[in-house]
């Protein structure tokens, strides 16, 4: 199979994602490029399981319960294993965009329970995503819809519905907020039971009718006796909710772009994409699949590549399925969520409303040794069955000299893209300790250390952030 196929596959399983094993990819490859998309896109119609979660609560009791720390459980669980791999990309997009925090909810259950929201209707309609995420009761609290009522509106739900989930600065006024604020009066959570020793209760989103400002508001240039699921459905009608969404959509799976609040003055990377990824979700009627589709065999996507810096979750996630580790909930999945902590992405507690920052803000002198050695110690590891399916297939190709050997490291982890200066360096290493031979025990011995040791390099080098 030509190399830039290769290489053209294994960007859309990084970006689709969490990357693939050198054996996934020569499956997917056997497939075909637009069958891949369709499976991303519609695993149910292929029969791709969904994740067994029953196996976490068997070595994680009280992720049932919903305690704090589970919730970081629960989500690193399935980026590390959902067969579905889209899906869980999308629950982590959606996560950024629509950031809720467990901190102030307190409630593991609620926070969980946003994750599956995003996993089952993230790849579906944005208009009914809305809708279902101005009832969710984590993000009712987290912005104090609660706190909404027909005679003293409360502001934070309606201000970040239009300044972070659909419009953007700069595309509504003041009266707008207050106008949004308004019509969402009365959407609030059910009196809940308190918690107990065992666990918490799940919340439930309540229409209070009586608690409903009814009157007539003035929203966008429309007057109406507006509801939520009318501001709703004017806010999704927009021009700028979709370049909005366009814009994050391009973040996320093309190419890194300034921080969120730098928008309104600052241009987008490419316009022109920018306007196709729009056209495409409205001309869809706002439907996710379509629009994602439309970005994976657009030449804008298949020319992006390594163009985006990979987020905490993103790298864990991609080293987990590259080694083989985590196939089966184990302990020692907490220390996986603490390590993405300690990259700077706290999963279920991102830092305020306006999600994590991202691109190069993800690097900086800690988080980057924290990368490293995090991705050194498991490419090094032949514990690990994917270290070792990988030396398999070195050895499979025969004695190599320290060129043939490096380029075709670089082949298994990704293929990964190097500038020819940092290549030569790596060549440099490796022909300190000489070429692959496969002959004898010893040399098998050896040589099994040699790979290791490469790949170690490579996974430490500035390109290997990219993805």
């Amino acid at each position: 199979m030509p190399d830039e196929e290769r290489a053209e596959m294994a960007h859309l399983m990084r970006r689709a994602g969490f990357g693939a094993t050198p054996d996934e990819l020569d499956v997917a490859l056997a497939k075909g490029y637009d069958r891949v998309i369709d499976e991303l896109l519609d695993p149910e119609a292929y029969g791709i399981p969904r994740m067994d979660v029953s196996l976490l609560a068997r070595v994680f009791p009280s992720v049932v319960g919903g305690f704090s720390k589970e919730a970081t459980n629960h989500h690193m669980w399935y980026l590390v294993s959902n067969p579905r791999p889209l899906e869980e990309k999308m629950c982590l997009f959606w996560h950024s965009v629509f950031a809720t925090g467990v901190t102030k909810v307190d409630c593991a259950l609620e926070m969980t329970r946003q994750m599956d929201m995003f996993r089952n209707r993230g790849m579906g309609n944005y208009h009914e995503l809305l809708v279902e995420l101005a009832k969710d009761p984590a993000m009712i609290y987290w912005l104090d819809n609660n706190e909404n009522h027909k005679n003293q509106p409360n502001e934070n739900w309606g201000r970040e519905l239009l300044e972070l989930f659909s419009m953007g600065q700069g595309n509504y006024t003041e009266e707008d907020v207050f106008e949004c604020a308004r019509a969402f009066t009365g959407w609030t959570i059910a009196p809940k039971p308190p918690s107990t020793g065992l666990g918490q209760f799940a919340w439930d989103f309540e229409y209070r009718e009586d608690d409903h400002d009814d009157g007539e508001k003035r929203f966008l240039g429309q007057r109406g006796k507006f509801n939520g699921e009318d501001v709703i459905d004017i806010v999704v009608r927009q021009p700028a909710t979709a370049r909005f969404i366009a814009r994050h959509l391009y973040n996320f799976f093309v190419a890194d772009e300034v921080q969120v609040p730098a928008w309104l003055h600052t241009p987008p990377r490419d316009p022109v994409a920018i306007n196709l990824i729009a056209d495409a979700f409205v001309s869809s009627n706002y439907e996710m699949k379509d629009t994602l589709r439309m970005i994976f065999t657009s030449d804008f996507f298949k020319e992006s590549r390594f163009k985006r810096v990979k987020s905490p979750a993103e790298t864990i996630a991609g080293l987990c399925k590259l080694v083989g580790d985590f196939k089966y909930p184990r302990l020692g999945l907490e220390l996986l969520g603490l390590e993405c902590w300690y990259m700077g992405q706290y999963l279920s507690d991102p830092p305020s409303v306006e999600g994590w920052n991202h691109g190069h803000e993800w690097i900086d002198s800690g988080s980057l040794v924290k990368r490293i050695n995090l991705a050194a110690d498991a490419v090094s590891s032949i514990a690990y069955p994917g270290v070792q399916a990988m030396v398999d297939r070195m050895r499979g190709m025969g004695a190599m000299g320290p060129d043939e050997s490096v380029d075709a490291c670089l082949d298994m982890l990704g293929p990964v893209w190097v500038e020819e200066d940092t290549r030569e360096e790596l060549i440099t290493k490796a022909r300190m300790s000489g070429g692959l031979q496969w002959e004898t025990d010893e040399q098998v011995s050896e040589s099994t250390q040699k790979v290791a040791d490469i790949l170690a390099l490579i996974v430490a080098t500035r390109e290997y952030q990219f993805c």
